[in-house]
């Protein structure tokens, strides 16, 4: 933000905190602890029951999502990283198996510690994972390994099936194996994520069998204009077009795409390349024949507080995503959740500043400085949805999430027009503060905003317009209170209503 314009507001609104200028807050009291406290309640982003979910690595099979992830059972053992299994029909109740590949059982394993990997079945009905193996001490610390089942949950390992860097790419990252079968080539392929002449590249592997893998050099290489890793490639076929995602592991750590005609490239960018910020992560791609998703995590926060940075691993996040006319991808509010969170639970403001306005399911804003109107706590898991509506390409408004003693939030989503973004701020002060995460996005090009907010287990996950979506971690989203808000804008959030 421009120094003046900072400057502007910060005397505008206060100089410790939005909200603490002249604005007087009405409250009204209320019987009720939770909105909606008596009805059912979802998990929509599982954690694991070994801790937390790492990098998932998704397989689609007779109606079932199942989704292999990094177990972060965060327990001081020596090995780390095994691989879990959680299982969907409805991506609304979760089947977690816990554990069903461990790491090695002594320091001299290769997979001492377990990494990103993918699942595929063979023309005989058995399934064959791939994973990365990593031990620290060893040199090279990284490869790929092998492991076979019947039924995805007992599985033998196959260590005569372990390979290397060849030499062509780094020997330390050499990991996240994908494998599929190529139409088009007659034969499995498997991209790896690895380095090639100080750069991230993807390599791709050819193999008959499953079992020997010959080097068919650099699939794609880093064009985002850093020397960053590429993380957890996934590459699949979807009406017609190929798409391959992959996640930067610096600066930005976002989950990214490109889109090709056929499965050899050339992959191409879009305007528009991502499907959320930082707090979505290591996201692969899959496909039921009908529906796409991208499937990531959201991390926790270190100490466990909303203050703190974030932390790896978290819980599992699934964004549906949608096919535009151009082929590009965006992401959507997951049609079996939006089924699922159909009950309306009648709400209006038990806070409200005396300049804005409010009547059923709308909220009106005067421009004057700071202004909110405050709904009551919540717990469990909320489908919010609003249309919003009268703002200009400066204007700054958004949502708040566990309102302090002035109304104002201490985690606050911010619709940012100077800043020509989306942010998101883990305290009170977001005038002086760093957004902990943002995307880009102008107001300028929108008439009107169609916002659906996902609210459960922690985890706040926003969609607007059908266009892009935006991951937070709040863990005082539950329990807490929530409202609107609006900065020096009169902008109106219309038709306000929220299901569970």
């Amino acid at each position: 933000m421009k120094k003046g314009l900072l400057l502007l507001l910060v005397g505008a609104v206060g100089l410790n905190a939005i909200g603490c200028g002249s604005s007087a807050v009405v409250e009204e009291q209320s019987n009720e602890k939770y909105i909606g406290e008596d009805m059912t309640n979802y998990s929509l982003y599982p954690a694991s029951i070994e801790g937390f979910v790492g990098d998932t690595m998704p397989y689609f099979e007779d109606g079932t999502m199942n989704v292999f992830y990094l177990a972060d059972q965060r327990n001081g053992k020596q090995g780390y990283h095994p691989w879990g299994l959680i299982q969907t029909k409805d991506f609304v109740n979760y089947d977690d198996s816990g554990v069903v590949i461990n790491y090695g059982e002594t320091v001299e394993s290769q997979d001492i510690a377990l990494g990103t990997g993918s699942v595929i079945k063979d023309k005989d009905g058995v399934y064959h994972a791939f994973y990365t193996g990593h031990n620290d001490t060893f040199s090279p610390k990284e490869a790929v390994m092998h492991a076979t089942s019947n039924d995805m949950k007992s599985w033998t390992k196959i260590p005569e099936d372990t390979f290397t860097s060849t030499g062509n790419y780094s020997t330390n990252d050499f990991r996240d194996p994908y494998v599929y079968y190529s139409d088009e080539d007659k034969c499995y392929e498997m991209l790896v994520t690895t380095r090639h002449e100080n750069m991230g590249v993807i390599v791709r592997y050819s193999s008959k069998d499953l079992s020997k893998w010959n080097d068919e050099g650099v699939f794609f290489e880093n064009d985002m204009g850093s020397d960053s890793n590429m993380e957890c490639p996934s590459l699949l076929q979807y009406k017609g077009k190929y798409y391959l995602a992959f996640s930067d592991q610096w600066p930005y750590r976002e989950v990214h795409y490109r889109i090709a005609d056929s499965i050899n490239g050339p992959f191409e960018k879009t305007d528009v390349d991502i499907f959320d910020g930082n707090g979505f992560y290591a996201g692969r791609l899959e496909t039921d024949g009908d529906n796409l998703y991208v499937v990531g995590w959201n991390g926790t926060k270190k100490n466990h507080m909303d203050t703190d940075e974030y932390d790896w691993g978290g819980n599992m996040v699934i964004h549906q995503l949608a096919q535009k006319k151009d082929g590009t991808l965006v992401p959507i509010v997951n049609t079996n959740i939006e089924n699922t969170l159909n009950n309306e639970i009648k709400i209006s403001p038990v806070k409200l500043t005396e300049s804005a306005k409010a009547d059923e399911n709308k909220v009106e804003f005067s421009g004057n400085q700071y202004e909110m109107a405050g709904y009551n706590n919540i717990m469990g898991s909320y489908l919010l949805k609003t249309t919003v509506k009268n703002f200009d390409e400066n204007s700054m408004f958004g949502f708040c999430f566990n309102t302090n003693v002035d109304s104002v939030g201490n985690l606050n989503i911010v619709f940012n027009g100077p800043n020509k973004r989306i942010e998101f701020y883990n305290c009170s002060n977001i005038m002086e503060a760093t957004a902990q995460s943002y995307i880009d996005f102008d107001l300028k090009d929108e008439d009107e905003l169609n916002i659906s907010i996902v609210i459960s287990d922690g985890v706040v996950v926003m969609y607007v317009n059908d266009e892009m979506a935006f991951t937070t971690r709040m863990y005082l989203s539950q329990g807490m209170d929530f409202g609107v808000f609006s900065i020096n804008s009169d902008v109106v959030f219309d038709d306000i209503k929220l299901y569970k």
